[in-house]
């Protein structure tokens, strides 16, 4: 099949999110043209009725998304974020974490998920650490995002614990643990809805939530020690 503007967009993204170990870049790129018509295609799909086109694609499910994604992405992986709540978020957050040297299965995806997290969460604690810190940023707004700090500092702790439950074959912990960045992630942009403002975070958090929920469906009904 001719190579679409999907599949480029899901390459060039999946190349913005090759990582360094200096400067590993954010999950969310509002500023990528590719990275923007991936998530807007993604978007329209979880709002759009069943079936539609897509580039001259009738896509008339999730595994119909799947199916047109490039030849490099290993069918292993393919299935077990097909079996995730958010499959393509999943595909594009875990690709570059997963370790080339593990077989691809749901621990080690797991793992590559719970460093994407990571990645996310230190990106959005860098940004709201910014605004906080800005001159201009009303004093009014300061404590919200001192709550948004807050909440990305106990993710990026229970990450930790996630790893440290993986390297115990702990699956209460482990279990405890990503269920808690289920509630940890609403945080942020709770704190800005209860003073009737919308949060600059928004769609960072809302792909960090996705990750969240992936590796937390992935741990809970995937891995077993």
């Amino acid at each position: 099949m001719e190579v679409n503007h999907f599949i480029l967009a899901l390459i060039s993204l999946s190349c913005l999110f090759s990582v360094s170990a200096n400067a590993p870049p954010p999950l969310s790129n509002a500023s990528s043209p590719a990275s923007s018509e991936f998530y807007d295609m993604i978007e329209f799909m979880s709002e759009s009725p069943s079936p539609f086109a897509f580039d001259g694609t009738t896509l008339e499910s999730i595994d119909d998304l799947l199916s047109i994604l490039p030849g490099g992405v290993d069918p292993a992986l393919q299935q077990i974020c097909g079996n995730t709540d958010h499959p393509v978020e999943c595909i594009v957050a875990t690709m570059p974490f997963l370790d080339e040297n593990a077989p691809i299965e749901p621990l080690s995806v797991l793992k590559a998920g719970i460093k994407a997290m990571d990645n996310q969460t230190k990106n959005a604690l860098a940004e709201v650490t910014k605004l906080s810190m800005d001159p201009t940023t009303p004093k009014t707004i300061v404590p919200i995002l001192q709550t948004c700090i807050d909440v990305y500092n106990s993710i990026l702790n229970s990450d930790q614990k996630s790893l440290e439950a993986i390297s115990n074959h702990n699956l209460v912990q482990l279990s405890t643990e990503l269920g808690t960045n289920v509630e940890n992630v609403l945080g942020c942009d709770n704190a800005f809805k209860q003073a009737k403002l919308e949060s600059p975070m928004k769609d960072m958090d809302a792909m960090l939530a996705n990750i969240i929920s992936n590796t937390l469906t992935i741990g809970v009904d995937m891995v077993h020690f």
